[in-house]
């Protein structure tokens, strides 16, 4: 869920935008739709069970997301290295995200249903494969006995000859990536022929846990600018008008976690879903990740705002259950995940004097960091 970019919108972050439109719907207006039936009450039990679980799979990406996003802002690696989101751009995208939202809305009143899916869906196949694999290699890499034959690989596409040759594609990975890129088609496949829950919700944690890792707000101030227009953005979509509706009913896509109330009485073939949209997730999450790497550049041994935020969004995504169970009526669930995720870390930071020192706290892009270092290189060789 790529959403930042310092030129003007281009294709990934339109799609990226895409994604959090439905994905934001589709948690509330998902739910709507199972509360509002009447072939099917949900128990107690299996109410209880499928927001639990949902609450359960929507932290799993938040935490290893934000543990891996450490690494990964100090990779050397160009395939690992994070898209850093800045304050421009965090300002921009509610709109970007409104007017994709809208196109959405327009092409599926306007065109057949079934071959926008259709398209959608070898869409994310695609995506979501490779979300996979780059999720599973860690997890492959201390699997595999250190007996098997691991070959290196480079897939290099170059453009012209000599002094103007210009690198297009490079890519380094190795037999335990292609391991997992098997594995996650087996998936994509399984997917795209049955659009089974478990399958759905594979690439969904996959989708998110990248999202977390991979997307660095570049300070507090941009995060508070990002979780603010996209407050503005779910209330206004989710109450003002049916637009979010329409799109999350018609949106066929693993862009949300999704989880059966049914699933006691009819088992892994259960097909009454309590829903939970990605945007919820990987939003509250890259500021969680931010505030982690916040807390390593204290080196303090100690990671007092990561777990207040973490805690905040636990409490938030509670209340947000509760509201939608006891009203019985969808939720932007950004309406308590926003206030809880900034106002719980920063009542932490004032309480213990590191409010300025917090918002002062700043990251460099990748591009910019390498320019630093190689300055700082070639400034020792000078000496």
């Amino acid at each position: 869920m790529s959403e930042a970019e310092q030129a003007p919108a281009s294709a990934p972050e339109a799609a990226a935008a895409a994604v959090l439109e439905a994905l934001n719907a589709t948690d509330s207006n998902g739910t709507e739709a199972l509360n509002a039936t009447a072939k099917f009450v949900a128990t107690p039990e299996g109410t209880a069970l499928a927001y639990g679980s949902l609450v359960f799979m929507a932290l799993l990406p938040i935490f290893f997301g934000a543990l891996r996003s450490v690494t990964c802002s100090k990779s050397k690696n160009a395939a690992d290295m994070p898209e850093t989101i800045t304050s421009r751009d965090a300002a921009r995208f509610p709109i970007i995200a409104s007017c994709t939202l809208f196109g959405l809305y327009l092409f599926f009143k306007v065109f057949s249903q079934e071959y926008i899916n259709l398209l959608l869906s070898v869409y994310f196949f695609a995506l979501g494969v490779l979300a996979l694999s780059h999720t599973m290699s860690p997890l492959m890499t201390k699997v595999f006995p250190a007996s098997f034959p691991n070959k290196q690989y480079q897939l290099l596409f170059t453009q012209g000859t000599g002094e103007s040759k210009e690198e297009i594609v490079n890519y380094e990975f190795d037999t335990k990536n292609l391991v997992c890129l098997l594995i996650s088609s087996v998936v994509g496949v399984w997917y795209l022929l049955k659009k089974h829950w478990i399958a759905n919700n594979l690439f969904g944690l996959a989708f998110a846990l990248n999202g977390v890792e991979l997307l660095h707000l570049n300070n507090v101030s941009t995060g508070c600018i990002l979780l603010g227009g996209l407050f503005v953005y779910d209330v206004f979509w989710v109450f003002g008008t049916n637009v979010m509706v329409t799109v999350a009913k018609s949106f066929e896509a693993p862009i949300k976690l999704v989880f059966p109330q049914d699933l006691l009485e009819k088992g892994l073939e259960a097909s009454n879903f309590a829903m939970l949209g990605l945007g919820d997730i990987v939003i509250p999450g890259i500021f969680i990740a931010l505030l982690l790497r916040f807390d390593v550049s204290l080196k303090k041994n100690s990671r007092t705002y990561f777990y207040s935020s973490f805690l905040a969004y636990i409490f938030g995504l509670g209340l947000t259950i509760f509201v939608m169970h006891t009203f019985k009526h969808a939720q932007p669930a950004l309406l308590y995940l926003v206030p809880a995720c900034v106002g719980f870390p920063v009542i932490v930071a004032l309480f213990k004097g590191e409010l300025t020192e917090m918002f002062r706290y700043e990251e460099s892009s990748p591009v910019e960091a390498g320019a630093k270092e190689d300055s700082s290189e070639s400034e020792k060789k000078d000496q």
